[in-house]
């Protein structure tokens, strides 16, 4: 049965005939664009794999915002926190350095055009006690 499965997805091939395009209006598109002025793209620095469920429920409880939140991962370990207010996005940006199991979450503002592909999160502040 799998191996049948297998042939037949090797054999299927795309043609130009049988695609198809869809547009989609400004219009539709503009409460979308505008949802995502209220987000934050966020990479906990690790390399070493990580409970992201544990994770997002820390960081939800540690914020405040047991509701009100949506976390979307959109990259591998590249995640997407989308407020319902700017003040809340503001307060946690400002409050930052954030961390969940001594790994830091790195923290950027979204901004227009940025994908999961081309978001650069290059700096972090840091608090130092000499």
């Amino acid at each position: 049965m799998v191996e049948e499965v297998t042939v037949s997805l090797e054999n299927m091939k795309l043609i130009k005939e049988k695609e198809e395009t869809i547009s989609i209006h400004e219009e539709a598109r503009l409460p979308e664009i505008e949802s995502c002025n209220l987000s934050l793209i966020g990479k906990f620095l690790t390399c070493k794999p990580f409970n992201k469920r544990a994770a997002m429920a820390t960081m939800r409880r540690v914020w405040g915002m047991l509701t009100g939140l949506q976390i979307i991962e959109v990259g591998t370990n590249l995640f997407r926190f989308k407020f319902q207010i700017d003040f809340d996005l503001n307060r946690v940006l400002k409050g930052s350095p954030w961390c969940f199991d001594n790994q830091l979450l790195m923290l950027k503002r979204w901004q227009k055009g940025m994908t999961a592909s081309n978001v650069k999160l290059d700096c972090a502040s840091l608090w130092v006690q000499i």
